[in-house]
């Protein structure tokens, strides 16, 4: 099975990019799902959590109180780190088990969508990483929009990532996704045929696009 890292930064178009594969039929691992998900699913992490960040981040049920606990981390980077530590094993092991389910199903392709890919060093578990990628003009422009914030805000968050012209250092594709839909697809359909000729060969074509399988 071939495995695609699909990453981006704020305001350039992933989440509209991954929609676009799963709508193919490409099955696709969102490690953003996946890090809510294990809060729950491994008691582990609960502990670690109230072990180092204090039980106030829990609300009477004993569930996380994601935005308070998300605001207090990202103020400080070693929190972060620490709190990186705790989740990123069971986030790994999580995204690898799919990865093996998804293979076990005799899929052709899989889709790992993840903003922090290359930050989290998961690239070394894909084939490929496809960088979606806009200048830094539309991408403020379209966070401002989206989120009703002002300029300063906007570059302030963006500053806070790594920059999407230093994602492209690690990225074997860039998909350029400042023009119109249609021209974004059309570049997305390159993309994948490239990988595909590159791990299957120009005959594969036939058999795997974009999730339409002939077997």
């Amino acid at each position: 099975m071939i495995k695609i890292g699909l990453t981006g930064g704020i305001g350039s178009g992933k989440s509209t990019i991954s929609n676009i594969i799963k709508n193919n039929k490409i099955p696709v691992i969102d490690a953003d799902i996946i890090s809510r998900t294990v809060l729950n699913k491994y008691p582990e992490i609960m502990n670690g959590i109230k072990l180092n960040f204090g039980k106030k981040f829990f609300d009477e049920y004993g569930n996380i109180k994601r935005r308070e606990l998300g605001n207090f981390i990202f103020q400080d980077k070693d929190r972060k780190c620490k709190y990186e530590e705790i989740i990123m094993p069971y986030i790994k092991n999580d995204i690898l088990s799919e990865m093996k389910k998804f293979s076990m199903q005799g899929n052709e392709l899989c889709v790992l969508d993840a903003a922090t890919l290359i930050e989290n060093n998961f690239q070394k578990y894909v084939d490929d990483v496809i960088l979606v990628w806009v200048n830094k003009n539309i991408q403020i422009e379209r966070v401002k929009k989206r989120d009703n914030l002002t300029s300063e805000q906007v570059i302030m968050r963006i500053n806070s990532q790594m920059l999407l012209d230093e994602k492209k250092k690690y990225a074997d594709f860039i998909l350029d996704n400042s023009n119109d839909i249609a021209s974004t697809k059309d570049n997305l359909k390159i993309i994948f045929e490239k990988i595909i000729t590159k791990h299957r060969g120009v005959k594969c074509l036939k058999e795997v696009y974009l999730g339409h399988t002939q077997h």
